[in-house]
């Protein structure tokens, strides 16, 4: 080693302590920060990383309700997955309009589901979109993985500075526990989790009905099924046009290459089917673009119409905004 050489090497060691803090919860090896930007007309949208949930053997662990095993593992070998274990990633979109920063959603909450969740807080920094920059969250529904990451372990607030905004029918559904046998049983303790989240933003909370423009710019659409109130949103500006499509699919490989398939967090999995179709078949129409929460990252793309179902399509990968 020259000189240079070793100067280099003396003045990076440093920062090598600092590299584990880019991993998670005990990970060796870490990915780059996991966010991506792209332009919708002069709107900037960013889609942010929160880690996943593994599922092992998810054709025998009810990840799909109405299907058995055996097409749930030729889909998934289709589709060149391994069919003993199947991430379930989750991504949050956040819309900078130029005067406010917008979420959809809040992800998993540092970890508080799992341990290979909750990366969205390191993700938001390296994307440079701190917590206190969020003015307004809209939320899709009200699963845990979209709405833990508003509180704290501690249930301390996150996002100070936001206004909340959520679907009526959803709050509607979830602020009443007579509601609880109409849920599965794993599902009930989101009766609790929506208090408990969203009772420190009480005094700064609205709901907002089906159709409406939630901020300007941000319309809201009708996907029941899922969950009762859980909804689309169509973003717009100009010509140019994104539809955040949350959980209206989970991994596409599977509910959107059979749209007709039932995940098992669907409440109404005939709903929830009808709902997928008629909105896919829109954003395939329209050859629109899309984000989707369980979609593999950076969940940016487009829909095709495939057989009796449909593809997504990557978007064109770029190196600039």
């Amino acid at each position: 080693m020259n000189r240079r050489s070793l100067l280099g090497a003396a003045a990076a060691a440093p920062l090598l302590p600092a590299l584990p803090a880019a991993a998670h919860h005990g990970h060796e090896m870490a990915q780059a920060p996991g966010f991506y930007r792209f332009k919708v007309g002069s709107l900037t949208v960013t889609t942010v990383f929160d880690g996943a949930s593994p599922r092992a053997n998810p054709a025998r662990t009810g990840m799909v309700a109405n299907q058995p095993p055996e097409a749930v593992d030729r889909a998934l070998t289709e589709a060149l997955l391994p069919t003993a274990r199947l991430d379930n990633p989750f991504t949050v979109t956040f819309l900078d309009t130029g005067k406010q920063v917008i979420a959809f959603d809040t992800g998993t909450g540092g970890g508080q589901l799992s341990a290979t969740s909750g990366l969205l807080e390191h993700n938001m920094e390296a994307a440079g979109i701190e917590p206190e920059q969020v003015s307004q969250i809209v939320f899709s529904h009200f699963h845990a993985d979209h709405i833990t990451g508003l509180t704290t372990k501690d249930n301390a607030i996150v996002f100070p500075n936001a206004e909340l905004a959520v679907p009526a029918p959803e709050w509607a559904f979830w602020a009443d526990e007579s509601n609880s046998g109409r849920v599965p049983e794993n599902q009930r303790g989101t009766f609790a989790n929506v208090r408990r989240r969203f009772g420190p933003y009480q005094a700064k909370l609205r709901r907002f009905d089906w159709g409406a423009e939630v901020v300007p710019g941000v319309r809201a659409i009708a996907a029941p099924g899922h969950t009762p109130g859980h909804t689309v949103f169509q973003v717009a500006d100009g010509a140019e046009q994104l539809f955040v499509m949350a959980d209206t699919s989970s991994r596409p490989e599977l509910f959107l290459r059979y749209p007709g398939w039932f995940s098992g967090f669907d409440i109404d999995g005939p709903l929830a089917s009808e709902s997928r179709r008629k909105l896919f078949d829109r954003v395939a129409a329209e050859r629109a673009r899309i984000t989707a929460y369980h979609f593999p990252f950076p969940a940016n793309g487009y829909v095709a119409r495939w057989d009796e179902g449909f593809r997504f399509v990557p978007a064109d990968w770029s190196s600039v905004v």
